[in-house]
């Protein structure tokens, strides 16, 4: 009898602690495949964080596999179709919510949200995660908006300063179109690109030409590009001068051209991109030689930008897409990775870290996330931008293939299609595969 109250009394005590009775008598061990979200690409940045939860958690252990966007997606559609999916993914509602998700592939992870998540975390947020239908597809941990950049020290030598506000990191479309102008005077054209050979960095693409004349790409239910706005915006890019309408480059390749100052512009940007250049080798905010960048909305007619946002976090794969033993066990210890990571004050502060974004709430169970870059310039002053965020629409059904008909639709615009016909075209793509 004693040795049985004793029995009971461990068990009870490793529930308290948060550590189920299967994990502590053997390791349960699961897989976590991560794209690379900031600098949850490097295993230096990411190691630290997955020893804290292993530390908190000593039942679970965590295999960590790096994606990335050239293949990461064919990797985890390999994995799926063939029934080998991991136990844990982190991406955004686009790929874990209007891909993955509307396959029915995706685990609901409605049980895990409670009243503090529903009570702290961002509406615009909500929205994104969860389905029309209530289901939970992202626990959300980190936003950012997707932002422009732009030569500083080439447009002073070009004059074109005097056609931004660094103070609201905001300007009109007749300065955009100015700069470009003095831009490829002083230097020679093209000084930025409007990249489409694959779906790498199109948010900034689609960003770029919805701002220039208000146009709209979807509302969130249907595709409604065709306008004259976007029309218009389009026509202007590619009569411009100093714009090139490039097949042969993604977002990527557009971001090591203006590192190494090819592009005076670049409009795959972000925060993360602010403070850890990934091609120049002289520091963050700074290209291959030098000279200064800086972040700016996309212009509009009013400089009243709508930018779109960036919000990822972490999903489990369906137990009919994962194969092993232990399928219950990895899950139950695939929530208690995701709680620590993104829902825990000590871990979802070291995920916006590793991301170089910013949490999806301001406090967690009441504990205030506002000082996690106080001691950071870059990202403080980073927060004008996002008073600036549109709807996450990123979300609407059909999401994949409007993707790809995105860049087609550039390719051909810049082949001298009709921009009207082009988006005309995209809608009917868009909405036929949302149809079904």
């Amino acid at each position: 009898m004693k040795k049985l109250l004793a029995l009971l009394m461990c068990v009870a005590m490793l529930i308290s602690f948060g550590v189920s009775a299967a994990f502590a008598e053997e390791t349960v061990e699961i897989t976590a495949w991560v794209y690379p979200v900031g600098n949850w690409g490097d295993p230096a940045v990411v190691g630290p964080i997955i020893e804290g939860f292993e530390a908190a958690n000593p039942g679970i252990k965590v295999t960590v596999e790096y994606l990335d966007y050239t293949s990461g997606d064919d990797q985890v559609n390999t994995a799926i179709e063939g029934g080998q999916a991991p136990d844990v993914v982190m991406e955004a509602p686009e790929r874990l919510v209007a891909n993955w998700g509307a396959k029915g592939v995706m685990l609901d992870l409605a049980d895990m949200w409670d009243e503090t998540d529903e009570a702290e975390v961002f509406e615009g947020v909500k929205t994104a995660c969860f389905t029309g239908d209530g289901k939970l597809f992202v626990y959300p941990a980190v936003m950012t908006a997707h932002c422009m950049a732009i030569n500083y020290d080439a447009f002073v030598e070009a004059g074109a300063d005097q056609y931004v506000d660094l103070t609201t990191r905001t300007w009109t479309t007749e300065n955009f179109f100015k700069a470009v102008d003095a831009l490829t005077e002083k230097f020679g054209g093209p000084v930025c690109a409007v990249f489409c050979a694959g779906q790498g960095g199109d948010q900034g693409t689609r960003a770029l030409i919805a701002n220039l004349h208000e146009g709209t790409i979807t509302d969130g239910t249907q595709y409604i590009a065709a306008s004259e706005g976007n029309a218009k915006a389009l026509t202007e890019l590619r009569d411009s001068e100093g714009v090139a309408i490039d097949a042969s480059i993604v977002g990527g390749d557009e971001i090591a051209l203006f590192y190494n100052e090819t592009f005076k512009m670049a409009f795959c940007w972000n925060a993360a991109q602010q403070l850890n250049p990934n091609s120049a080798n002289t520091g963050a905010g700074l290209t291959i030689n030098g000279q200064k960048i800086e972040y700016m909305a996309f212009p509009s007619e009013d400089g009243v930008p709508s930018l779109e946002g960036g919000i990822w976090g972490f999903g489990i794969f369906d137990p009919a897409v994962r194969s092993g033993d232990n399928v219950d066990a990895r899950t139950e210890a695939a929530k208690a990775f995701i709680k620590y990571v993104a829902g825990s004050e000590e871990g979802l502060t070291a995920t916006v870290k590793a991301a170089n974004f910013f949490a999806c709430r301001d406090t967690i169970k009441g504990a205030s996330l506002e000082g996690i870059w106080a001691d950071n310039e870059i990202m403080a002053g980073y927060t004008t931008l996002l008073s600036n965020l549109g709807p996450y629409y990123q979300v609407t059904p059909g999401w994949t293939e409007a993707r790809t008909a995105w860049w087609n639709m550039l390719q051909q615009v810049g082949t001298g299609t009709d921009p009207m016909e082009a988006l005309t075209a995209y809608d009917a793509a868009g909405n036929a595969a949302a149809a079904g």
